[in-house]
Order: structure tokens, then sequence, then C-alpha cells
């Protein structure tokens, strides 16, 4: 393993173009979602450490975003909706007030591209969604530290952010992610044996297939541990979230898929683990709280007090481990094939289950058919494109088609469906 190329992602090397004596300038793309808002509860904590220059958002909400820029004084703010410009400017003017100067405005689908190569040390990339692929490769082209958040970079683009990306340039910003980044830092690469990415096994742990053939969206989305949007909680309850984290650990640290495992943990103490070829498992353990990944994304080799709660230890407490049912939740299995596969299957994969998710929540698929549909598509795609000529228009031409088709699946399920009971109810 020693003479293989070095990770994207590795706690030992950080790639640090810019040198500062002050606090780190950060660009924030995503700043009014889930990862964007704590980032900046975290920075507006640590202004010795960190000053936000920028920030881009879809455009939904720019009564959050103009305050958002008056708190942190940055310089530019970018939304990818054109149309949430003058709301936005009336916004910024409402909360700086008359003789202040407001930011500059960039708008449109390239505007957080525009933010990623700006100047700063590091860009945090918290956008949801295939649209924050540009906006890594852009970071990386142009020498940014990238505190990456957003999967899909790693999942539809992976052949291309490994082609751009410095070794150690890439810092993960996902609870599993980061916990194997921290456990990877105490040994070598020739010392590891396994990565072990946990699972709180979502709502319906312990259930077997037949169990979930009628479970509805709102038990789906009745997450145990975690509190996350609508489709990265079914993405939990079908276990896709750790199918699309096995094939970014593979990515980001060189390691076999056949030395990845997938272990359930409901608690979400342990994040994820790293198995030493002494026989040591080293653990990251925190309680539940995405600051501490963030923390690290943005500080890194630098450690941010106080950054996210510790545990109690004069509470006692349980921890507990199970192995994955593979048969009630085969995503994570389909997802190994897809990535090693490569090339554009794993877009295929992603877009798929996206759709399919969107399907489920309406009624269209019942919660197995998830997973069925996403296999059917998968299988259709066949070998994908792969190798140096991959290009980003090869995988976006990939997940229209594989959104095209998964909604053509779904919507005769939905038909053979409703004619198997309308025949019932005829003959009844």
């Amino acid at each position: 393993m020693s003479d293989s190329p070095a990770p994207l992602a590795d706690p030992h090397l950080l790639f640090d173009p810019v040198t500062t004596d002050g606090p780190r300038d950060v660009v924030i793309l995503g700043s009014t979602g889930s990862i964007g808002t704590q980032a900046i509860d975290l920075v507006l904590r640590n202004p010795d450490r960190f000053r936000v220059t920028a920030l881009s958002a879809a455009g939904g909400r720019v009564d959050l975003l103009a305050e958002q820029a008056h708190r942190l004084g940055v310089r530019t703010v970018a939304v990818a909706r054109e149309d949430a410009v003058p709301a936005l400017r009336e916004a910024l003017s409402a909360r700086y007030g008359t003789g202040q100067p407001l930011p500059e405005v960039l708008a449109g689908p390239d505007a957080a591209t525009q933010l990623a190569v700006s100047d700063c040390h590091t860009v945090l990339n918290g956008i949801t969604g295939s649209i924050g692929l540009a906006p890594t490769l852009a970071a990386l082209e142009a020498g940014r530290t990238l505190a990456l958040a957003n999967k899909e970079s790693l999942i539809v683009g992976g052949p291309l952010v490994k082609a751009l990306a410095r070794p150690g340039q890439i810092i993960p910003v996902d609870s599993e992610h980061a916990a194997l980044f921290q456990a990877l830092a105490s040994g070598t690469r020739a010392d590891v044996r396994k990565l072990v990415v946990t699972a709180s096994g979502g709502p319906f742990r312990g259930r077997t297939k037949a169990e979930l053939a009628d479970v509805t969206p709102e038990d789906a989305l009745a997450h145990p541990t975690w509190a996350m949007g609508p489709v990265i909680t079914i993405n939990s309850a079908t276990l896709v979230n750790k199918g699309l984290e096995v094939i970014e650990a593979h990515l980001l640290y060189d390691i076999p898929f056949d030395r990845i495992e997938v272990v359930v943990h409901p608690q979400s103490y342990v994040h994820s683990m790293v198995e030493f070829t002494d026989g040591s498992t080293i653990a990251q353990a925190t309680p539940p709280d995405m600051r501490g990944p963030i923390a690290i994304g943005l500080g890194w080799p630098e450690r941010v007090p106080d950054a996210a709660p510790a545990f109690d230890w004069s509470k006692a407490s349980t921890w507990e481990f199970f192995p994955l049912d593979t048969e009630a939740f085969p995503s994570v299995g389909l997802a190994r094939h897809v990535g090693q596969l490569a090339g554009t299957a794993p877009a295929v994969f992603n877009a798929a289950n996206e759709e399919c998710v969107d399907a489920f929540r309406t009624g269209a698929l019942p919660f197995n058919g998830i997973m069925e549909t996403v296999t059917k598509v998968v299988e259709e795609h066949g070998t994908p494109r792969t190798g140096t000529s991959l290009t980003v228009a090869d995988v976006l031409e990939a997940e229209t088609w594989a959104r095209a088709r998964a909604r053509e699946l779904a919507a005769q399920t939905t038909d053979s469906t409703a004619t198997t009971k309308a025949t019932a109810e005829a003959r009844a």
C-alpha cells in the first residue's frame, strides 16, 4: 500500500498555498443550509481563527443570507437564482443601512464557482447536490484547501476530482469521513488494515425486507438520531447514505473496497473507526454534532477549542454495534459495485436514487421499490464511460439519462400497482 498514490484526504499532509498571520480567510458555499449555518456559528465564536470573505446560497432565503453577510462583513455574496437578486439587494440594504457599502452581488448558476476561485485560504463546499461539482473542481484547480461537505462532488465526479486534487488538499466535512481522517493520523498508510464506517441504522434497524414492504414516508423520515433534510433522511433509512460514504472513503483514502466495512451503531457516538495491522482499532467519538467535523475542515491541522459538545463521562452509557443486514438493505452492496465500475456509474446510482426517493415520498414507489428501481437503472446503464476521457459533460449526460429512466420505471410501477389493485377490487 505504501507504493500507491497519496490519498486525496491525508491527515499527515495539508496543501497550504496561503500563509497568513491573522485569521484564516474562508469562503462558504451553501451558507444558508445546515452545514453553512453551523459553520458560521463556529466562525462567529472564533473570530481570531477565521474570517469569512464570501458567501453563496441558492437564493431561497435571502433574508438569512443578508443577515449572514452583515454579521460577517463579507466582500461578496452570490446566489444561484438570478431572480432572487432584487430581494437580496433589498434585504442587504435593510441590514446595512444608509451610508454603509454593500457587498458585491454575483448571480447565476456559475456564481458559486466564481467564489470558489476567489482570494482565500479555504473553500467550504456545503452545497447540496451535483451542482456542487463545478465549484469543487474550480477550488482545487485554483489551489485552495477544500473543506468538502458536498459528497456528490466525489460520488459523481470522482475521477475528475482525483485528476485535479493535490495530496492532502481535501479535508472532509462529514461526520464519518472526518472521523476516519482523524483516526488515520494515528498511524501510517502501511499500517491500515481496514476502514470501518458506522451507520445509525436509521428508523428501520432490525426489520426484515418483508417488514419494510409497507413502511410510509412518514416512517422513513422519523430518524432516531439526526435531524436532516428529507432526501438524506430517507437515504439513511435505505442506508444509501452508507453506500455513498463507502465510495467516498475509497476515493478519499485510496483504500480498496474489500477493506471498507459498514457496521451499525445506533447511538451515533462513534463516527467511524480505523483498524490497524497490529490489531488495534482507533475510534473517533463525540455526541452527534456537525460542528466538530466542520471545525476539522476549517482549522486542520489545528483543533478549535470547544467547537462541539463533549461527553459527560460521569454518566453511564451503552454503545452497541451490529452487523449490517445486507438482504434488508442491499444499497451498500450496490454502491460497492458501482464504485468498482467507477466512471459514470456512481453518478447514475446517485441520480436514480434521488428520483426514486422523490417517487417514494409522493407514493409512486414502495420503500423496497427504491433500491429495486435503482438496481434496474444501474444494470441498464451497463459499462460506464471512464478513464482519462471522462468529462463533466459525460457525468451530467449520465445523470440526465438516469433520472429520466428512473422516472419511467417508477411510473410503470405505479401503473402496475394500480392495475393489480383494480383487478383485486373487481374480483372482490
